[in-house]
């Protein structure tokens, strides 16, 4: 497995994911985005976007960076790629001059493991902090809350055991990582049921 950067002949497959995990498209520019790939077969199996608000005239805040968009196809997750996504997306950053990244993100948990840390509104730059409400307001009803989160670029880490995952990748079937489902998940008493059928005469 490595990550790349995303070429213009891979919009249509970015946008296509994109829309089918309900990730952020907001002003997509395919060559803001990197892609994770199986060398061996050239399967695309993850993506993220670096994307840099630019500060405006007039402006005293400098430009900022965003990492978003991040998705993992189901088949690959569990296995490193959306770590080494972030990764080639800090990389990205440091190299274009930013100290800092920021994120936007329901799930802070796989953010943290990386050093990213969470930060309150008032903490983010203004292009950023709008964004956050933005993300928010457009967000699904289900509990979970948007958080701002932020890395100074030289402290990103990679837990050893997501590099490791990461280089023997290989895309797993529908299911494959799910428990597999007992008679006991169903309310069924293994050692009562008889599975025949009761009509109830």
């Amino acid at each position: 497995m490595y990550v790349r950067d995303a070429k213009n002949r891979d919009e249509v497959w970015l946008l296509d994911h994109i829309e089918a995990m309900g990730l952020d498209d907001v002003a997509f520019r395919s060559r803001d985005y990197v892609i994770a790939v199986d060398e061996t077969n050239d399967e695309k199996a993850g993506f993220g976007r670096l994307r840099i608000h630019k500060a405006g005239d007039g402006e005293e805040a400098d430009d900022c960076c965003e990492l978003t968009g991040i998705g993992t196809l189901s088949a690959w997750r569990g296995q490193g790629v959306g770590a080494h996504v972030v990764e080639r997306l800090v990389d990205k950053a440091a190299a274009d001059g930013f100290a800092v990244v920021y994120s936007l993100t329901p799930a802070p948990n796989f953010l943290a493991q990386f050093g990213f840390e969470p930060v309150t509104g008032d903490e983010l730059p203004e292009r950023i902090r709008d964004r956050l409400s933005e993300k928010r307001d457009g967000a699904p009803d289900d509990g979970s809350e948007v958080v701002g989160m932020r890395l100074p670029v030289d402290e990103f880490e990679m837990p050893e055991r997501l590099r490791e995952a990461f280089k023997t990748a290989t895309p797993q079937a529908e299911g494959a990582n799910e428990p597999e489902e007992s008679a006991e998940d169903f309310g069924i008493d293994p050692e009562q049921a008889t599975y025949k059928y009761d009509t109830g005469r």
